[in-house]
């Protein structure tokens, strides 16, 4: 089973659940999919297979490599990337997915329409705002928000160190949330901010200001979030490894080219 058999099988089992279907489009963006290809690459120029379902057009991804050769059953060319960037690739142009057909729990038809909402979902990125904290305190968020924001940040390792989570109030007087980084990586504050803003998103809930700020561990901030804030550690770079010689690992079959 994979992440995105998970949501499936909960967005299958509760229908009207908007919650759970946005947890699903959620992982879909944040997977990477392998697609059929009409053809070798030519350069960075891929073209996607595509097949009438339904009066549809659609294209093959899969969640894994493994999966795509065992519909497949040939060699054939793909295509490896996170599902947002695919989803931007094929927006307006009335192509949906066929997610996994035939080889996974999680096979599903997904149609042009919800991949053009998928990416204009993904385009609210966050605003730059300028206010002053004079207040922080212990955050009161829904469990969905929490969950979101795990999921989210597990995937943005060596990005910052770790983040903190703290009720804010400003002083213009308005109040929300905080989401404070330690430690970003120079130049990673446009990717942070919108993790962060699409756990807020994806989380279903309908309502809530949740801010970005970034500190250093030495900063002031830092020490009184730690006494109030929420934590929320950030996984360490994975140093990479050399690669085996291909085949060679049973648990890994050779790529599809």
């Amino acid at each position: 089973m994979t992440d995105l058999d998970d949501a499936h099988a909960v967005m299958d089992a509760a229908p009207d659940d908007d919650a759970a279907r946005l947890r699903f489009y959620e992982r879909l963006a944040d997977t990477e999919l392998f697609m059929l290809l009409d053809g070798e690459p030519a350069g960075n120029q891929i073209e996607p297979e595509l097949f009438e379902i339904e009066n549809q057009r659609f294209t093959l991804v899969f969640d894994r490599e493994e999966r795509l050769s065992q519909f497949v059953g040939r060699v054939a060319p793909y295509a490896g990337l996170p599902g947002r960037d695919l989803a931007g690739m094929l927006a307006g142009q009335g192509i949906g997915l066929a997610l996994n057909l035939d080889v996974a729990p999680s096979a599903m038809l997904i149609p042009a329409e919800a991949v053009d909402w998928l990416v204009q979902t993904l385009s609210h990125g966050p605003a730059e705002t300028e206010a002053r904290l004079t207040e922080i305190a212990a955050p009161h968020v829904p469990e969905a928000v929490v969950a979101g924001l795990d999921r989210k940040l597990a995937i943005a390792g060596g990005l910052a160190r770790f983040a903190y989570l703290a009720a804010a109030t400003y002083d213009d007087g308005a109040k929300g949330h905080v989401l404070v980084f330690i430690d970003a990586l120079d130049g990673s504050e446009k990717a942070l901010a919108s993790a962060a803003g699409e756990a807020l998103t994806f989380s279903g809930i309908e309502a809530g200001v949740m801010d970005v700020m970034f500190a250093r561990a030495a900063d002031p901030l830092a020490a009184h979030l730690a006494k109030v804030g929420l934590r929320f550690d950030l996984p360490e770079p994975v140093t990479p490894q050399a690669p085996a010689a291909p085949g060679m690992d049973p648990d890994k079959p050779p790529r599809l080219r």
